[in-house]
């Protein structure tokens, strides 16, 4: 195969055409619409459309634009299908792992290591045929995994804030809504483009996926950035005790005093932050190594084609 050849089956016919950042800003003004006419007519019919727009609009702009950057043998077919099937079957694997596990101090890092294990036993399912294995596909893919666990999973906590005792609470829908689509590019699909850099940059030109270390490294690392970011609230919360010199006996039936709901507030998002840059950083270390990687084994391959090539033809027979 030629080397215009390779180029052309790597093409895809929607590159860079910017339809994730139209997607986004067109969504988010139908979710404001769909606000002010719930809030106009007090009809609750609405409600699930607010939570469908709310909880996927971001999770599948990230799928856009996956899809104007994926190469290969990827269809948007098989990333659409990777968002939704991905994302049923995650939550619902994650839902059944997790009905086990009782409340205590390592909750969170135990949810981390299930709902990480999970997506990348998706992730390999659906990036079993993809071609070319590159850390870049697999970061890419690992996102639209993420991106559909997201936004399952989103739902579901916007239809708990919405449902109370008293009825409909349309504020807190809202604010779980904004909060989560907010944080959802530097939660699940980060974490998962981090497993699936390492995943398929390990198994860089090859046709199936091989074992290495590193990928046990990498699944170890992502599960307690995970746990590391769900247990932010507990740990922000104690921090502000001790900052504070707060005696622990203060908290009122388990809640905060309200003298240190801005120190818990401002830690909170302080914690967010760091994990989020540690995840940014590591994604984009793994992306650096493997690149380097791959042009030392291009190089290789090519001096040792040009060596070939230079090869005095054999004598021919008398």
């Amino acid at each position: 195969m030629t080397l215009e050849t390779d180029v052309h089956v790597g093409a895809h016919p929607h590159h860079r055409h910017g339809w994730w950042w139209k997607t986004l800003l067109g969504g988010f003004l139908l979710w404001v619409v769909t606000i002010i006419v719930t809030i106009a007519t007090q009809n609750t019919n609405l409600v699930p459309t607010i939570i469908l727009i709310g909880s996927f609009l971001v999770p599948f702009t990230v799928v856009l634009f996956v899809i104007e950057r994926v190469t290969g043998t990827v269809s948007t077919m098989q990333l659409i299908t990777a968002f939704f099937v991905g994302g049923v079957l995650g939550v619902l694997g994650a839902s059944l792992l997790e009905s086990d596990l009782r409340p205590g101090a390592g909750l969170y890092l135990l949810v981390g290591f299930v709902e990480e294990l999970v997506k990348g036993v998706l992730l390999v399912v659906v990036g079993w045929r993809v071609r070319p294995k590159t850390a870049r596909q697999g970061a890419l893919l690992g996102a639209t995994v993420g991106a559909g666990f997201s936004a399952f999973e989103s739902a579901g906590y916007a239809f708990n804030a919405a449902i109370t005792t008293r009825g409909i609470d349309l504020s807190s829908l809202l604010q779980t809504e904004v909060a989560r689509a907010v944080l959802s590019p530097v939660g699940h699909v980060l974490w998962t483009a981090i497993l699936g850099a390492v995943l398929f940059g390990v198994a860089h030109g090859r046709r199936e996926f091989r074992w290495a270390w590193s990928v046990l490294v990498a699944y170890v690392v992502v599960s307690l950035l995970h746990g590391l970011w769900d247990s932010n609230s507990t740990i922000s919360t104690l921090l502000a005790f001790v900052f504070t010199g707060t005696p622990f006996s203060a908290a009122q039936n388990g809640y905060v005093p309200s003298s240190l709901a801005g120190v818990v507030t401002t830690l909170y998002i302080a914690g967010l932050a760091v994990v989020s840059v540690i995840g940014v950083g590591v994604l984009v270390g793994v992306l650096l190594h493997y690149r380097r990687q791959a042009r030392r084994l291009d190089a290789r391959q090519h001096a040792e084609l040009g060596a070939w090539a230079g090869s005095p033809p054999p004598h021919p027979l008398r």
